[in-house]
């Protein structure tokens, strides 16, 4: 598995009335732990994007067990379980300072050209992830 951990702090323009985090921004600390992922594994989405190959969620997914609130350290731990062959799967683990699980997700990824027409995973993205998976057997 291929995991890495993103740390973001809550700001008030994170919360609701209530004071804690609104749930739609889980999938926004989602995205920045992915790409901080793939850019700790030499993957720049930048650069697959160069290449005419978009990423799109293509579903998502975010069990809620504890709420976060103002102010709150929030630790975001995004894996790779697997080479991605049509589709690419991120899971995601949100963790209070106490390590306690607040929040629980999944984005699952196509791979399509500008025209929106499916393209095959970069070849470099598999290879990188299939020498990572296959180091940690």
């Amino acid at each position: 598995m291929i995991s890495h951990t993103f740390k973001t702090k809550i700001y008030y323009k994170d919360i609701d009335q209530m004071g804690i985090v609104y749930y739609s921004r889980y999938f926004e600390f989602f995205e920045s732990a992915r790409t901080e992922l793939l850019k700790s594994i030499g993957i720049a989405v930048r650069d697959i994007e160069k290449n005419d190959i978009f990423l799109p969620v293509v579903s998502a997914t975010c069990d809620y067990q504890k709420s976060a609130k103002f102010e709150d350290e929030l630790i975001i731990i995004a894996s790779i379980s697997k080479s991605p062959s049509s589709r690419l799967f991120i899971e995601y683990k949100v963790l209070a300072d106490d390590k306690s699980v607040l929040a629980t997700g999944k984005t699952i990824h196509g791979f399509i050209d500008k025209s929106g027409k499916p393209k095959r995973p970069p070849r470099l993205l598999i290879s990188k992830i299939n020498s990572l998976i296959n180091n940690e057997s």
